[in-house]
């Protein structure tokens, strides 16, 4: 290996998700020097692919309607969504990020991202709940530009292989970039920011087990590297077998308008007028292009009587019984959903939605038809239908047969065409295990204390604390960036 150059600053972030990023800026409005480094080629990481709310007191919008609200209101009914994994939970760290999201929210706010809402999402008292538009890639488009405005040196393609330690502190990392090694120095302090590691098959089997190492991660980079960076060091994981999901996804398209088009302020804010002021079938059709594109069909589809089948034409577990398990032992780890006419009426209107993102709006099979050409397949008969998704005939045919001969209680099988294959749909996951830390987001060793000059956010520092309910998994981890990125910049720096 070549002699690494040395390169001296004030904060180094590792990621440049939404939590790195807002690490970054916040060292940088202290009027730090901030290096954030991000193996990926653009910015963003799970972030970009989350349904996009934010759950926070306090906030302007609610304030617009009348809604008194409070972090200690919003802290007791977090409480609620846990159920038994309330004792696993970490108060302290729920503390600080009830305290702190909503200016966290007010930040983004102020940065052009653009929301509606608040909406209700029970067991919270009040609607806590703000969808951001367009889609959840406003986020990092945002925060990516700030971090540019305040001179923070963002480098993509830039893998941090080791910590670097003097006399027990973390005083900078070494990384790796196009095959070059180079070295980073920190005056302050090292934030890590690299997400989850639910894309580390051996990292997944050794906290949550072989179960979940067989299912995919919705983000391939999710690696656990930052994770790892810390175990070196003497860090440990907390919660590590907690997991959210598995659930089966749709496989997203490779082209979609969403995707395509920039998150910017204006069609923020195109949307949002829109959604206020036009007939919702004008704006529908603009939503369901989201909306079709990566949540997960619901439940009911199977209890109304869908089955799902593998690349053999075989049904190969009970739909209502974990299927999303078995899906990862079959070949390509895919399945799909097969719909007969009677079902296909059914799931065309409410209530019986195939998938939905709280507070925006359901998606039905006509939908998904309109939108999502790529993994809808219709055919008046089995055989046809077959072809068309490429699995052998006879077996299929034998397949919904067999169903047909012993359907699921309270349904009358497959019977009545045209026969609708939805999918592939493929089986993630997301990790819950984060690093030991404290409120102040340091890093902490197996024996409690502190790691001097290391902090953490996002998943990677999520240290026990329990997300359950929509917009917690990117409140803290916006919020927890902040807070880290402050104490970095706050330490040993004059």
């Amino acid at each position: 290996m070549a002699d690494a150059d040395v390169n001296t600053t004030d904060v180094i972030v590792v990621g440049a998700g939404g939590s790195g990023l807002f690490a970054a800026i916040e060292a940088a409005e202290l009027g730090r020097r901030v290096l954030v480094l991000e193996k990926n080629s653009a910015p963003g990481g799970t972030t970009n692919w989350a349904i996009g709310s934010l759950s926070s007191s306090a906030s302007p919008m609610q304030a617009a309607i009348g809604i008194q609200d409070t972090p200690a209101a919003h802290f007791e009914d977090m409480a609620l969504f846990h159920g038994e994994l309330l004792l696993r939970d970490n108060p302290e760290l729920r503390r600080a990020f009830v305290e702190n999201v909503p200016d966290t929210l007010k930040k983004l706010l102020d940065i052009g991202v653009v929301f509606f809402g608040p909406m209700p999402e029970p067991p919270h008292r009040v609607p806590r709940m703000h969808n951001v538009l367009p889609n959840a890639r406003a986020y990092a488009h945002a925060l990516h530009r700030r971090a540019r405005q305040l001179g923070v040196d963002v480098r993509l393609g830039h893998r941090v292989r080791r910590l670097l330690c003097e006399r027990g502190s973390v005083v900078g990392v070494e990384a790796e970039a196009k095959g070059s090694h180079h070295r980073f120095i920190s005056r302050g302090g090292v934030v890590l920011a690299g997400g989850d590691f639910s894309a580390n098959r051996e990292m997944k089997r050794l906290y949550a087990g072989e179960a979940i190492a067989r299912v995919d991660a919705l983000v391939q980079t999710s690696t656990g590297d930052a994770h790892q960076l810390a175990l070196d060091v003497g860090a440990e994981i907390v919660n590590g077998d907690i997991v959210s999901g598995p659930q089966l996804r749709f496989v997203p398209p490779k082209i979609n308008i969403m995707t395509i088009l920039p998150p910017s302020r204006f069609l923020a804010l195109l949307m949002k007028w829109s959604m206020d002021k036009l007939p919702q079938p004008l704006i529908r059709p603009f939503i369901m292009m989201f909306l079709t594109t990566i949540l997960e069909p619901q439940r009911k589809l199977y209890e109304s009587g869908a089955i799902l089948v593998n690349r053999d034409g075989v049904r190969f577990a009970d739909e209502c019984d974990k299927p999303q398990f078995a899906v990862p032992q079959q070949l390509n780890k895919e399945a799909f959903i097969i719909l007969d006419g009677l079902l296909a009426k059914e799931f065309s209107a409410w209530p019986n939605y195939i998938s939905t993102a709280p507070g925006v709006a359901y998606a039905y099979l006509p939908d998904y038809k309109r939108n999502r050409k790529d993994i809808y397949n219709q055919a008046n008969s089995l055989v046809a239908l077959a072809s068309k998704i490429g699995v052998p005939s006879t077996t299929f045919e034998k397949t919904v047969d067999e169903y047909n001969s012993n359907p699921r209680a309270g349904t009358t099988g497959l019977l009545q065409p045209p026969f609708i294959a939805l999918g592939p749909v493929r089986s993630l996951v997301l990790t819950e295990g984060g690093l030991r830390i404290s409120a102040a987001m340091e890093v902490l060793s197996k024996s409690g204390e502190a790691i001097p000059g290391l902090y953490a956010a996002g998943a990677t520092g999520q240290g026990g604390l329990i997300l359950e309910g929509h917009g917690h998994h990117l409140g803290w981890a916006f919020t927890s960036g902040r807070l880290a990125g402050r104490a970095a910049a706050l330490r040993g720096v004059g």
